[in-house]
This record gives structure tokens, sequence and C-alpha cells, in this order.
């Protein structure tokens, strides 16, 4: 359930794109305008720290901040230019938190946040599995998660018409809607919901889409990618069979969303590792008998 991308890219690629994202990003805000909606399901309850995972320049952090005025709200991201764009969203009437960290590595204290917000992020995780296991171990029993992530039918027309003119990747594997499930479960969430949906964009050529990915930080950043640019030859090669989809002058772009929606479980829930149920409670809970 691992994917080798190179972290050092990531955070390069989305650092240079922090001031052009918003512009570019329409199909990012719809689908985080959607899981936004998913916390209705938190009826009457207030909570008291939300975090938002991938929060780019903040919309999301804000919204929650807008929601919940005296909640503590934190934006993590792990490019720090999208975090100085969300710094001035946040404004100074409902200042949200700001931390620049990976969303494998969460520098939180174990049970101390009761949201776990994060669109379209976790597509980038080198290992879904383990962050998920990290998430949990940030939210309190009880506690929401929500996330939106891309599945393998994202951008198809793009990775076919790239396999067709080179043999090197250009486009991420992404995972399916079973890992996704499977994933949240071997996590130890409980009552997990997956669903899915599906977008068609449109562009004059795939120049166009190409110059949009660049925008929002999408570019190609597995490890096995050609370390050297794509030459013209390639990128024509390309571009001619990505023609094959062309219909009504425009080139469409397949983009699968899945949304996951589960609750912290209570403590000592188990956790499956490699197969096997692992029970996880914390040390004080251990009754101890003293001698003597």
């Amino acid at each position: 359930m691992s994917t080798p991308y190179d972290p050092r890219h990531l955070r390069r690629a989305f650092g240079r794109a922090a001031e052009s994202y918003e512009a570019a990003a329409v199909l990012q805000h719809e689908v985080e305008a959607r899981l936004l909606e998913h916390l209705d399901y938190l009826d009457d309850r207030r909570p008291s720290v939300l975090l938002d995972v991938g929060a780019g320049p903040g919309r999301a952090s804000a919204a929650m901040r807008r929601r919940w005025p005296k909640a503590t709200v934190v934006a993590l991201d792990q490019a720090l230019p999208m975090l100085r764009v969300a710094r001035r969203r946040a404004g100074w009437w409902k200042p949200f938190q700001r931390v620049c960290a990976d969303a494998g590595a969460l520098p939180l204290a174990e049970d101390s946040v009761e949201v776990i917000f994060s669109s379209l992020c976790l597509q980038w995780a080198q290992d879904l599995g383990r962050t998920l296991a990290g998430f949990r171990r940030v939210l309190r029993p009880g506690g929401l998660l929500l996330f939106s992530t891309f599945g393998p039918g994202t951008l198809a027309e793009l990775r076919e018409a790239f396999g067709a003119a080179d043999e090197a990747p250009h486009v991420s594997p992404f995972l399916p809607i079973q890992a996704v499930g499977d994933a949240l479960m071997q996590a130890g969430f409980r009552n997990p919901v997956v669903d899915t949906d599906s977008f068609t964009l449109t562009y004059p050529d795939m120049t166009a889409l190409m110059r949009e990915l660049r925008a929002i930080g999408a570019t190609n950043a597995l490890d096995g990618r050609r370390r050297s640019l794509t030459g013209r030859a390639r990128f024509r090669a390309a571009e001619a069979a990505y023609e094959a989809h062309r219909r009504d002058g425009v080139l469409p772009s397949t983009w699968e969303v899945i949304y996951a929606m589960a609750w912290g479980p209570e403590p000592g829930a188990p956790i499956r590792e490699d197969g096997a149920e692992v029970a996880r409670f914390p040390a004080g809970a251990i009754p101890v008998r003293r001698r003597g």
C-alpha cells in the first residue's frame, strides 16, 4: 500500500505552486466544499481542536474556524510557502494555527484532536496505512476523520497518452477505493464509510492540462520518473495519443475522487498488523499489584 514518492520534490512542487494554486484549483475547491458538508455529522457537538492535514492555502481551515470560532484549528502542510499564503487568509480576527510537517509524521500528542480533516492530500502519502495509523494516534476516541483522495481513474487519459509515448511513468498510481477502505479497517477506525465520485474537466489541448497541473503543484513526483526533461518528440507523441479522446472540440480529463469518513475507536480497540490483531491501550489502564 506504499507509493515511492520523492518527498523533497513534493515539497518543492507545492511550494512553487503556493501563489498560483487558488486560481487553478477549481476541482480541489469543489471537492473540499463537499467534504466540509460532512462535518454536519458532528450534529450539535462543538469540537475544541480540529486538524486540517494538507491544508494548502487554508481555505478549509478558515471555514472550520468560522464555524467554530472558539475552537483551535491547526492547518498542517509540508510546504512552508503554502502556510505563508494561509497566514494571509487566517487574518487577525479568527486566526488558526499553522504547522509545517508531513502528514505521515504528525507532530501532535496522542488523543489531542477531535476532528481530522484532509482534502486531496493523502494520494501523496508514502504509505497510506502508516499515515492513517498516525491519524488514529492523535484522534480522540469518538473523534471524526474525514478525508478525500484521488482514485485510479484520475487522469486516465493522460496516463494512457504518456504510456503510448514513454516507458517511464508520468502519472501516479492512485489507490482504489477497496484499498482505502482496507487501510481504514487495519488502522482500527470505527464505522468507516467510503464512496466515490467522478468529475470530467475539459481542456483545449494537453498543454493546458499540464500547465494547470503545475499551477496546483501536481507534478510527477514518482521516484521512478524520468529525471531529465520530457523530450519534445515524446511530448508530441503523447499529445497525438491524447487527441484520440477529443470530443466536441475539447480534450476530457477524468478525475476519480474517493471520500472517506470514520470515527476514532475506544481505547483498547485492536489494530490489524500483518493480518494479526494487536490490542492497544494506555499503560495506565494496566492494573498493578504491588508486593510487600
